[in-house]
């Protein structure tokens, strides 16, 4: 039994210690990462890849990087998993990658255009390829040829990595499809309830848009239809 008025003395142990100074240092930096460098713990989007794969295009487009080296670099980063995979791919090209500041996700926007689009917004790519170009620009002008056709076989031939010509490929596929149901529905409506003028804004849109979209394609630049529903959609706008 202890006596009244003793003194209790309790050593605390360097574990302890340690312990309050590394809660007190976590509480004054809660991140666990270092500024500016990648989260390796945050899984990467559709997005994420394609940003990469584009920044990478346009590196052996400028002869930084040999082919061999350019189909490797694609293939990882198809297959990355989290954002610390995809930094020694773009390191020794002179790009930033993703660090704290940049969401998962958001890695193209803005990239080429620096406008307050969404992430996923075709318009927000260039390519340099003459293929891509070519492909992209025949899937828009197939509209006047063979509808709906011609973007699902650019869609069923294009690569994975090429995401110039899959954006621009479900682009077409969705306005050819809002096209038809838009004719069709103002057909019906001219002649129940709207003037015919309807059914002519209709048909003139579908043949200027398309033949805007196919040269804009064509100088490497995206295009994004506008009024347009789309049916289908891409895995990075789900």
């Amino acid at each position: 039994m202890m006596e009244e008025g003793a003194i209790i003395l309790v050593r605390s142990s360097p574990t302890q210690s340690l312990g309050v100074g590394m809660s007190e240092q976590s509480r004054r930096d809660p991140r666990p990462w270092v500024p500016n460098e990648p989260k390796p713990q945050v899984r990467l989007t559709h997005a994420d890849r394609d940003a990469v794969t584009e920044v990478l295009r346009e590196a052996y487009a400028q002869g930084q990087l040999e082919e061999d080296e350019f189909d490797e670099r694609v293939d990882r980063a198809m297959r990355a998993k989290v954002s610390s995979d995809l930094v020694p791919l773009t390191t020794d090209l002179g790009v930033q990658g993703f660090n704290g500041h940049t969401p998962p996700g958001q890695a193209r926007e803005g990239r080429f255009r620096g406008g307050k689009r969404g992430p996923n917004d075709p318009r927000n790519l260039r390519t340099d390829n003459p293929v891509e170009k070519v492909g992209a620009g025949l899937s828009h002008a197939s509209a006047f040829f063979f509808p709906l056709l011609g973007p699902l076989l650019a869609l069923l031939i294009s690569p994975q990595s090429s995401t110039f010509l899959r954006r621009h490929a479900l682009e077409a596929l969705n306005f050819q499809l809002w096209w038809l149901v838009a004719i069709l529905s103002s057909a019906v409506l001219s002649i129940l309830v709207l003037p015919i003028v309807l059914l002519v804004a209709v048909a003139v849109g579908g043949v200027i848009l398309p033949v805007i979209a196919a040269a804009t394609n064509l100088m490497g630049n995206g295009w994004r239809y506008p009024l347009t529903f789309r049916f289908i959609k891409d895995d990075q706008d789900q």
